[in-house]
């Protein structure tokens, strides 16, 4: 059995016979990580996975929503779980972005201009309120978001293997604030929204006073060797050629319908194929079936999009849905 891949954008493919997989690691690694960070987010497995998901593929992720839902604390609490560096920029018009990458600066001392790089150069960047920063500061986020290094001053340097931006938003509010173009929307593997908690969850957590104290007990629970090796071979999940096609009958879709003005990108279509490895490797499979597709189009494609006319928050991942519903799910024995 032939099977395709997409890795630094070059297309291969493989036999499948070729390939010994302990799919077992790879729904452990999912169950410890929801777990863990369920200790301080209550309700919120689905996300939590989804955060597993976008950052074992090398992904972005966007928070969007109401304030008070809990966005912020649930991304420390995956940062403390998955462990490496954590750092928070709480982003304000004021913001520059040299506050962002680094400069270079004059050490009197030594009379040579030093390197004093900024707090981009993390394993997990907490872009808290990004949309508050103007659009000037969140640039300076792109290059390291699309190629994993950062320039200052024609210096080039490297971001580590971990790196990922977990940006959060209030799709609300619209005073001092600075809409995410579309080429840094597209930029983000995922937006995800946590919503509201459910009542028993939310009483439990009024009765503790919130997650600080529980975020303060939470510990790491893997190592990166293990975020090494999964994310190598995250390229073993089985995709057949009928679901590959189905991905690309979604993208299709978005590109012809008449309330979408900018269907999905390549990028797009891409992450959607990489993520549903992941997924169906968390559900204890070595190949994707196309409700792992169905199940993800909304979070990783629907942001990318251009809709037609003036929407209110929410209404153009309502109209993605409405848009995937009619699109023809593969049924045959794969």
């Amino acid at each position: 059995m032939f099977c395709y891949g997409f890795e630094k954008n070059i297309y291969y493919t493989y036999y499948q016979e070729e390939k010994d997989m302990d799919i077992a690691k790879w729904k452990d690694f999912r169950d410890r990580v929801v777990n863990n960070c369920a200790n301080v987010i209550l309700g919120k497995e689905d996300i939590s996975e989804k955060l597993a998901v976008c950052f074992l593929c090398g992904g972005h992720v966007l928070l969007e929503d109401v304030p008070g839902t809990g966005k912020t604390m649930l991304l420390r609490a995956f940062a403390k779980t998955i462990g490496g560096e954590f750092k928070r920029i709480q982003f304000t018009p004021d913001i520059m972005p040299s506050d962002v990458t680094g400069i270079n600066f004059f050490n009197m001392k030594s009379g040579e201009f030093e390197l004093r790089k900024g707090p981009i150069f993390t394993d997990i960047l907490l872009a808290d309120e990004i949309n508050r920063a103007t659009p000037r500061t969140q640039a300076s986020l792109l290059e390291a978001m699309a190629e994993g290094q950062v320039t200052i001053d024609s210096e080039t340097c490297a971001m580590t293997q971990n790196f990922m931006v977990a940006a959060t938003q209030n799709p609300l509010e619209s005073h001092g604030t600075f809409p995410l173009p579309e080429a840094q929307l597209d930029r983000f593997f995922m937006r995800l929204s946590p919503g509201y908690m459910q009542r028993e969850d939310e009483m439990r957590v009024m009765a503790r006073g919130g997650g600080a104290e529980g975020l303060k007990e939470l510990f790491c629970v893997v190592v990166e060797d293990e975020l090494l090796t999964l994310k190598k071979e995250r390229c073993g999940i089985t995709v057949h050629e009928t679901v590959a096609g189905y991905i690309m009958d979604i993208i299709a879709a978005t590109r012809n319908s008449a309330e979408i003005r900018i269907g999905a990108s390549t990028r797009g279509a891409i992450a959607l194929y990489e993520a549903s490895q992941v997924y169906a490797a968390f559900s204890g499979r070595d190949y994707v079936i196309p409700e792992d597709v169905k199940k993800l189009a909304p979070c990783i494609l629907a942001h990318r999009l251009t809709y037609r006319g003036v929407l209110h928050p929410g209404e153009g991942e309502s109209t993605f849905v409405k848009l995937l519903e009619q699109v023809a799910v593969p049924t045959e024995s794969i």
